[in-house]
């Protein structure tokens, strides 16, 4: 049977946790980098689909591709990182039902039914997904910077040029500089946003 997590687990995944926009100039390695999708897969998803896809953009060259497609300040701090990851959906998710759900092959139809049934299944499921990354990254001792403010369309096209992916949203991921953190905002109360009935 599981046990609760201790206060410094609890504190490095979510209350001390922050969004962050600038950055200490020390490398992520690529094994990070692969040690956060092997965490990051273990997470649920409806009949175990996982269509969420990532692109590490790491390199300059790589930064320079992605910069055009920024808005306002996330282009410097994005440049700044040490890497940005590209949070997308495969909308042909599906296609691997027969590997991922093999004892219900038939799953496949499932998320084929209608164009709204594919996409509602794979945005909510990728978007899900883009959740468990960023706590396998905190889990890891990374920071990271989430964001929108970018162009979808100008992503896609320049990163995933044959159409099936679909860009969500961008994840920096780094050491954070908690120096010239904002102050945390407010968050709701209990009662605000929950029952129990």
């Amino acid at each position: 049977m599981a046990e609760p997590l201790d206060d410094a687990a609890l504190d490095q995944l979510f209350r001390e946790a922050r969004t962050h926009n600038a950055w200490h100039d020390r490398e992520v390695t690529d094994e990070q980098l692969h040690a956060i999708i092997n965490l990051m897969k273990m997470g649920p998803t409806s009949a175990n689909c996982s269509p969420a896809r990532f692109v590490f953009v790491k390199s300059h060259e790589a930064k320079e591709r992605l910069k055009p497609h920024l808005m306002g300040n996330n282009r410097d701090k994005t440049m700044a990182a040490p890497v940005c990851a590209i949070i997308a959906w495969d909308t042909q998710f599906y296609e691997y039902q027969h590997k991922l759900f093999p004892h219900a092959p038939e799953s496949r139809d499932w998320f084929t039914g209608s164009e709204e049934a594919t996409f509602m299944n794979g945005f909510r499921n990728g978007t899900l997904q883009g959740g468990y990354f960023i706590m396998a990254a905190r889990a890891l001792g990374l920071d990271c910077g989430p964001m929108s403010g970018f162009d979808n369309d100008g992503v896609d096209r320049e990163f995933f040029p044959d159409g099936r992916y679909k860009s969500n949203f961008l994840c920096n991921i780094g050491y954070g500089d908690e120096s010239v953190l904002f102050p945390r905002l407010p968050r709701f109360e209990f009662d605000e946003i929950a029952s129990i009935i």
